[in-house]
Order: structure tokens, then C-alpha cells, then sequence
């Protein structure tokens, strides 16, 4: 076959493309055509482009072109997102390749190599976006943290403020103690891990009687304020109203009764850490129980973590696991599958911890999405996505958490109110 005939995309793409350029036919002036406008969802400069931006960036451009066409004065315009903590992640561990620590780095020189990760990243997108053929205006290309964009966004966030759309508040949230931020729902990878169940020994005080309780982490006993039972588990209602003691720790807490407890799990005692576990926040609410965080951001332990204090929270499971079989307060430990959460960023186990959050008000941007649903308006596929939608809803108006149905059901940040991720 004669090669002059045989269709060649790579030189015929690149010809076509920058004479498009050369003659700014994707700039865009206002005039008195009516406008239509995209601003292209600005990828994290965190990598490169993947398949779902490239679908993304097809369909919009698709858009643009076909509103050209239409006569309307169609803009584009492109851009590309900070994402500084997932970035800052990225920059991190390039660094430790090259054998540098942050701690090591002034202020000023890391951000150097932040904005020198930036540029690097931010042009490969969008280059990657030209090859695409995507017609963007690129005179209008954008930055997130542009001077002017920086500014726009202090501004509608004290617009937000003052109409008490956001608010401020101590929440548990999913704690990165590497990143050392808060992520949110979607950024937690939920992995499946093989763990141990250790069953411990709390002493009933004032009497020889003892109850067993089965927790996964029992590093975080120096945070129980209380011990739950099912008020109608005959097992244990002669216990409920009494006070059992923390096993090493030594202190009191109440024993209490509550249905959220599954009779048939582990021993059907729950201890009870509210600054530790988003059910336990939320019994610790019900029943106003003090919360008690013995953890750092770092994911070491506080003050209060007593003789663990300073330790590492892997190195204090397995040094008080040690200790507990020594005092003969450790009655077995049995190998256990769960699923455990991970930083999706840094890629460490994430810890629930209570942290000063902004929080977004959805109520009112929620219900008209909640009533759409319901009254069939919006059709879900598979339409079992309905039902976690409307109930994720419904629990979030009484305070508590999807989590506690268990299943498939998923905490929806869209539809409930939800944390601002750093």
C-alpha cells in the first residue's frame, strides 16, 4: 500500500493542531453572541491524566465544539489543581529518593520543590490535554493557587461563612497520622487484613467477677470511658450499673446497656472509646460519656497514654499485648479478618480521631436532591443506590452513622453532612 494514502494521526494531528493555534481559534472575547462556557474540572497536579480524564476532557470538548458550531461564544477554559496535601505526599517521598528530609527543609526551600513539582506536573497535563486536540482557550489557563484564584476562594469562604453555610466543630474524622490531616470518605481504601481478636479481662470492682471483652485494638484501652452490654442479654443485665476496671490502666468505668450491641459479635461487651471510634463517639454522645484522646497527630500516643506515652500505636499493641499476658489480664488472642481503612494518599492505616474541622451545612442543598430521588425525578442505576441515598439522609438528621447497619451500606458525603478535607 502506498504510505502517502495510509492515514497517519501522529504527524496529521500534530499539523492540524497547532495550526488551530496559530490562528487562536479557540480564543474567546465577549460579545454579543450568547455565552457558553466550561471550566474544565482541574486535575490534581499530583501525576499525569488518566482514562476517566480523558473521557471527561472528550465529552466537554465535544460540548464546546458542537456549541461553536451552534453560533454561541463558547469558552474553555483550562486549568489544573493545587491538591496540596496529596501533592505535599508526592514531593515528600520524592524527596526521601533523594535522600532529603522535610524536617531538614525550610518553609521557603520546600516550597521550592513544591512549586517545582508543580510546574513539572502541571505542564505535562497540559500538554497531555493539546495532544487530546482539546480546544480549550489556553490564554485563560489557570492555576488553583493563582494570586487571583487565592483570592476568590478567601472570599467566598467568608461569604460562606457570614451566611452560616460553613461552621467550625470537634468531630471524629478519618485521620491520616502520616499526612497528618483529616481525609474524607472517598479518599479512605477500605483493605482486607488479617488481624488478631484479643480477648481481655476487666475485672468487676469490689467483686472477683470479671467480663471479657474482644477488641481488635487494644491500644486504645487507656481511652475507654465506659463498657456496653444489650439491655436484654441475660448474660450480663446483673452487671449493668456497676463499674469495671480498664486491665493495666486500673481506672473505673461504667457498665452500660444500649440495643446498638450485636449479642451474637465477639462476647457481646463492647468497650466503649468515644475519641476513638465514630459508633463509639456516637454512644459516647447518647450515654455523655467523657471522651478521652490519648492519641497525637502523628500517630504516637499523648500524655495520657501513660507508661505507653511517646510509642508508636502498632509498637504500643504489641508491647501492651506483652504486658497484659504478663499480668495474666490477656485470656487469648484469636487470628481475625476485617477490613481495615487506608490512606489513600500516604497509604498508611487511618485512624478515627476527634479533630477541629469546617464542616459544610447540607440540609437545605441535600433535600431538594433527597426529594428528586424520591419522588422517582432522578433515575439511580442499579436503583439500589436509592436506598443508601434516602437512609444515609434520614441518619444524618438524627446524628448517627450508616456504619452502624453494617453491609454494604455507605456513609455518602454528598447527601450527608460532611467534612471540608484539608
Amino acid at each position: 500500500m502506498d504510505n502517502e494514502t495510509v492515514y497517519n494521526p501522529s504527524s496529521i494531528e500534530k499539523k492540524w493542531y497547532q495550526y488551530w493555534l496559530d490562528h487562536n481559534l479557540f480564543s474567546s472575547t465577549p460579545d454579543n453572541r450568547p455565552p457558553y462556557t466550561i471550566v474544565i474540572p482541574p486535575p490534581n497536579v499530583t501525576g499525569v491524566l488518566h482514562m476517566g480524564h480523558m473521557l471527561n476532557n472528550t465529552i466537554q470538548d465535544i460540548l464546546v465544539r458542537r456549541a461553536r458550531l451552534l453560533g454561541y461564544n463558547a469558552c474553555w477554559v483550562p486549568g489544573t489543581d493545587h491538591a496540596s496535601i496529596a501533592t505535599e505526599a508526592k514531593v515528600v517521598a520524592r524527596l526521601a529518593e533523594q535522600g532529603i528530609s522535610k524536617n531538614s527543609l525550610s518553609r521557603e526551600e520546600f516550597l521550592e520543590h513544591a512549586w517545582q513539582w508543580t510546574r513539572e506536573h502541571g505542564g505535562i497535563i497540559l500538554e497531555q490535554l493539546k495532544r487530546l486536540g482539546a480546544s480549550c482557550d489556553w490564554k485563560r489557563t489557570a492555576f488553583t493557587l493563582d494570586e487571583e484564584r487565592s483570592k476568590e476562594v478567601v472570599k467566598v469562604f467568608c461569604e460562606l461563612f457570614n451566611s452560616g453555610l460553613i461552621y467550625r466543630g470537634i468531630r471524629i474524622v478519618n485521620w491520616d497520622p502520616k499526612a497528618k490531616t483529616a481525609l474524607s470518605d472517598e479518599e479512605v481504601i477500605h483493605q482486607e487484613a488479617q488481624s488478631h481478636l484479643y480477648y481481655l479481662k476487666y475485672n468487676i470492682e469490689g467483686s472477683e467477677q470479671f467480663l471479657t471483652i474482644a477488641t481488635t485494638r487494644p491500644e486504645t484501652i487507656m481511652g475507654d470511658t465506659a463498657i456496653c452490654v444489650h439491655p436484654e442479654d441475660e448474660r450480663y443485665q446483673a452487671f449493668i450499673g456497676k463499674k469495671a476496671i480498664i486491665p493495666i490502666v486500673g481506672r473505673a468505668i461504667p457498665i452500660i446497656a444500649d440495643t446498638y450491641i450485636d449479642k451474637e459479635f465477639g462476647t457481646g461487651c463492647l468497650k466503649v472509646t468515644p475519641a476513638h471510634d465514630v459508633n463509639d463517639y456516637l454512644l459516647g454522645q447518647t450515654h455523655q460519656l467523657e471522651t478521652i484522646d490519648i492519641l497525637n497527630d502523628d500517630g504516637t500516643l499523648n500524655e495520657l497514654g501513660g507508661i505507653y506515652a511517646g510509642m508508636d500505636r502498632f509498637e504500643v499493641r504489641e508491647k501492651i499485648t506483652q504486658d497484659l499476658k504478663e499480668k495474666g489480664l490477656l485470656i487469648k488472642v484469636e487470628d481475625y479478618v476485617n477490613k481495615v481503612g487506608y490512606s489513600e494518599r500516604t497509604h498508611v492505616p487511618i485512624e478515627p480521631k476527634l479533630s477541629m474541622q469546617w464542616f459544610l451545612k447540607m440540609e437545605d442543598i441535600a433535600r431538594p436532591a433527597l426529594e428528586a430521588v424520591e419522588k422517582d425525578e432522578i433515575a439511580l442505576s442499579p436503583p439500589s443506590l436509592r436506598i443508601p441515598i434516602v437512609i444515609g439522609w434520614r441518619m444524618s438528621k438524627i446524628g448517627a452513622s450508616v456504619d452502624n447497619f453494617g453491609g454494604d451500606i455507605e456513609y455518602l458525603p454528598t447527601i450527608c453532612p460532611m467534612a471540608l478535607s484539608s
